[in-house]
């Protein structure tokens, strides 16, 4: 009788659905929050001491490696990605944009791998079975040298993201949301690496990678399909594929995914599975800012369909960036430097 009552608490629990979803966690919240007398600065600081550990070397271990991504990238770009843009004779604003794209589609291909490895190839059974991320979790656990590194990968890289959003990447009209994105993703993987949330932090970087690669993927075709002169369908066939391949699993990673597997395993069962968890609120709410952005970026996602669908744009094309002729117009004051791309960054917030 005991050991079929462990199979039974070992065997996967059923996805929920959206209503349930909403339910579970919605009244756990509030019942956490009626329950919770002392929710002020006070408890605050006291799970601080009690509950983080996060070491000063591994903070400057993080910090030397968002450096390395800034150089490698800055010396990627010089000898491999403006080259290749100029051998392949892209037009003029396709290989300003090169750069970025190809370098964000390495590390995230690579990352995402990594993680899909970790979730799909290996012991760990969380994308199967989501509440188990809070099964064993015990304050100041030992954290598992293969996530740490995908930690170490991903934090130094949102890190070097803030600096490169600024100061590298073509200014965008959905830039400040990107930039808020960078520090609620940065202060995400920080805490929960700090209060042992890293078996969320793996799932949560599988969920949402994988569109990031799609994106850079696509555009990249985008770049390439009118090069030399003339067009080159094969690119044209790939890059309209990979947009219907990112339109969906956008919606079905990041909104029906992520909700379902993340927001349920952390709203509700952590609660049952820790009672007592440190930080429950923090940590929900920096991840319902990640699921609004999720669905500010699909509305774009949508507009762009529209303007497919409707006739509106002929040729695929990312709509958060600015029109080539308004990128033109905007003359550098003395005040402003042109980016290396040959397109003005405006950094008025």
């Amino acid at each position: 009788m005991a050991a079929a009552t462990t199979a039974e608490l070992e065997a996967p629990e059923p996805m929920p659905s959206y209503t349930q979803m909403l339910q579970q966690s919605w009244g756990t919240m509030l019942a956490a929050a009626r329950g919770c007398g002392d929710c002020g600065w006070g408890l605050a600081r006291q799970g601080l001491a009690e509950h983080a550990h996060l070491a000063p070397p591994e903070l400057l271990l993080g910090a030397l490696c968002a450096l390395g991504w800034t150089m490698l990238r800055s010396a990627a770009t010089a000898r491999l990605f403006r080259p290749l843009a100029k051998r392949c004779r892209l037009q003029p604003r396709d290989a300003a944009r090169l750069p970025e794209s190809a370098w964000k589609l390495l590390f995230y291909l690579g990352c995402w791998s990594y993680c899909a490895y970790l979730l799909l190839g290996t012991k760990y059974p969380f994308f199967h079975d989501p509440p188990s991320v809070f099964y064993d979790w015990r304050s100041g656990m030992a954290v598992p040298w293969d996530i740490a590194v995908a930690y170490l990968l991903q934090g130094s890289f949102y890190c070097h993201s803030i600096y490169a959003t600024v100061y590298m990447d073509t200014w965008r009209k959905d830039s400040v949301v990107m930039l808020i994105h960078h520090v609620v993703t940065l202060l995400l993987i920080t805490s929960s690496y700090a209060f042992r949330y890293h078996n969320v932090g793996i799932l949560v970087f599988f969920l949402h990678d994988v569109n990031d690669v799609q994106l850079e993927f696509t555009k990249l075709n985008i770049y390439f399909k009118a090069r030399g002169g003339s067009y080159h369908r094969l690119h044209g066939l790939v890059a309209n594929l990979g947009c219907l391949s990112f339109c969906f699993c956008w919606f079905w990673f990041r909104l029906y995914w992520f909700p379902l597997k993340v927001l349920y395993a952390t709203c509700h069962t952590s609660l049952v599975s820790v009672p007592d968890i440190p930080y429950y609120f923090f940590f929900n709410t920096l991840l319902l800012l990640l699921t609004i952005m999720n669905i500010y970026w699909f509305l774009y996602i949508m507009a762009f369909a529209a303007k497919v669908l409707t006739g509106q744009m002929r040729e695929l094309d990312d709509l958060r960036e600015y029109d080539s002729l308004e990128a033109q117009s905007v003359k550098p004051s003395k005040n402003e430097k042109p980016l290396r791309n040959g397109l003005v960054k405006d950094k008025c917030f």
